[in-house]
């Protein structure tokens, strides 16, 4: 007899046999035993989550000479004939290519003839969705008003795809993704069965890969066990098997892009390629690395939530988790997503991976709103880390200014009225409560220039058109004007300006904070 893949051999004969859905388990059960059989369900959740296992499991029930406590007894004829598949009381079904009106014509044919042997005749239609519009018409009168005999069962991974008149004469059950715990225990009890031995992590990673779906766990396992024929599996050989990459590689490339090392980033995707790790699945991964990093830092108990992670690994990344903040966090994460999506279909798959880590490496190459929150964080980070200056001779200054002419007015901090002093203080800190309160006004004055205008205002500006338009807007101006008071207990004067950078260079705007930031003494 020829190989059985794992997934067929263990196929569900009975109800017990079913895993992560005992809701639907349940329901089935009781219609049964009690007699209530609907003429018309539908079946659907994502791939490998068990709709076609029941669908055969409760024809096979409906047909059973002899069931016991609502599960088939699997030794009648008709039990055997369904399973063998030569049963001619279980249709299925292909809609992928049985997708037109003539193929529901033949079914709606068909109906008109009573079973030959058994109670019912079940109709399967897998992939229901695929069916056109005029092949769900031709089916709806007749899976509407069936024969008394005939039950259709319709699976689909795609219900929303599904007319709302076929949707509104079926029974709907909802098969849930299968829980990681539920899928290594299965995995388990069928490699106990099979007396082959494996690592329990190994089980672990391959239920996290399966992602859900028990079939492809066992489609995954059934490939490690080829590879590894004769010897035990281990979590390292599913690595292997599957072109994973060990947790340890995602933490080193973390802080290579937190240190803002390209050239470590890349280094590090050499030694991934090398070791023959399929990108695709790398990128996977390190997303979920990084959502687990995310629940790590915003979660107080996650043993619950992070099950694919040994305690060592996990303890590492609450070290990790200190290291970075949610909004950047969130940032690399939505980065990796949106290139998860392009990789798969990509032929140069190694340039998109540097593309993204680049992106990381260096914000200041996006304009979106996370990747200026990204690029400030960092500015603080280098402020925060002491760069002060005691002293700064006059003539120094003056040829730091006169690479490009100046075109407003050298303001002098002796000049500055106190008030002006305190605001360009204390502005960092202002800016900080301002973002806290809205953060897109925050955004926009930590990327502006805070200088004062010709009647000794405070002057705000920026190098966007629609950023003063926010600036000046009465809402915005009242926040900031309220912050400032709270913070210097005084009340100031503030406008915007719009610099374009075609006609002028920021680099001429003399900028307070910077001019106040430090004593500064002229010889």
């Amino acid at each position: 007899m020829s190989y059985l893949a794992l997934y067929r051999k263990f196929r569900p004969d009975n109800f017990k046999d079913v895993k992560g859905q005992e809701h639907i388990v349940t329901t089935l059960l009781n219609q049964i035993k009690s007699n209530r059989i609907g003429h018309a369900y539908l079946f659907t959740g994502t791939r490998g989550t068990g709709k076609t296992s029941v669908a055969k499991l409760f024809a096979k029930t409906v047909n059973c000479e002899d069931p016991k406590g609502g599960n088939p007894c699997n030794e009648c004829s008709t039990c055997k004939g369904i399973i063998a598949g030569t049963s001619m009381n279980v249709i299925e079904i292909d809609a992928a290519s049985n997708n037109g009106v003539e193929n529901v014509r033949e079914i709606v044919e068909e109906v008109r003839y009573s079973p030959t042997e058994g109670k019912y005749k079940v109709y399967i239609i897998d992939e229901v969705h695929m069916l056109s519009a005029g092949a769900f018409n031709a089916l709806l009168k007749t899976i509407e008003e069936p024969p008394s005999y005939v039950i259709f069962i319709l699976a689909t991974t795609e219900v929303h795809k599904i007319p709302v008149t076929i949707l509104s004469r079926c029974q709907r059950y909802d098969f849930r993704r299968i829980s990681i715990d539920v899928i290594v225990d299965r995995l388990r009890e069928l490699m106990a069965e099979e007396e082959i031995e494996i690592e329990d992590k190994a089980l672990r990673y391959i239920a996290g890969v399966a992602d859900g779906s028990l079939r492809d766990a066992l489609s995954l396992l059934d490939q490690c066990i080829s590879f590894y024929l004769g010897e035990k599996v281990t979590y390292d050989n599913v690595l292997n098997v599957l072109g994973a990459v060990d947790t340890s590689v995602f933490l080193r490339l973390l802080q290579a892009i937190e240190h803002q090392d390209v050239s470590a980033c890349i280094r590090i995707l050499d030694e991934v390629e090398s070791n023959g790790r399929e990108l695709s699945q790398f990128v996977i991964d390190f997303i979920w690395y990084l959502r687990n990093l995310l629940l790590v830092k915003t979660t107080e108990d996650v043993t619950d939530i992070i099950l694919d992670m040994s305690t060592e690994n996990l303890e590492l990344l609450k070290q990790e988790s200190h290291k970075v903040d949610e909004g950047t966090l969130m940032r690399y994460i939505r980065v990796f997503s949106e290139l998860s999506n392009q990789i798969r279909y990509a032929s140069r798959k190694r340039v998109l991976l540097e593309i993204a880590l680049i992106k990381l490496c260096k914000p200041q190459m996006e304009q979106d709103y996370d990747a200026l929150i990204n690029r400030i964080k960092i500015l603080e980070d280098k402020i925060e880390e002491g760069i002060t200056v005691t002293q700064v001779n006059k003539k120094t200054i003056q040829s730091e200014f006169a690479k490009e002419p100046i075109k407003r007015q050298e303001i002098l901090p002796e000049a500055l009225p106190d008030d002006l002093k305190q605001v360009a203080g204390n502005w960092k800190s202002i800016v900080a409560q301002i973002s806290k309160k809205a953060p897109a006004l925050g955004s926009v004055l930590g990327g502006a220039t805070l200088t004062i205008d010709e009647n000794k205002g405070l002057e705000i500006v920026v190098t966007n058109i629609i950023d003063k338009e926010l600036v000046d807007g009465d809402k915005n101006k009242k926040v900031i004007l309220d912050t400032i008071a709270k913070m210097i207990n005084k009340q100031a004067q503030i406008s915007a300006r719009y610099l374009d950078k075609e006609k002028e260079n920021i680099k001429n705007v003399v900028d307070l904070t910077k001019l106040i930031k430090a004593p500064i003494q002229y010889e």
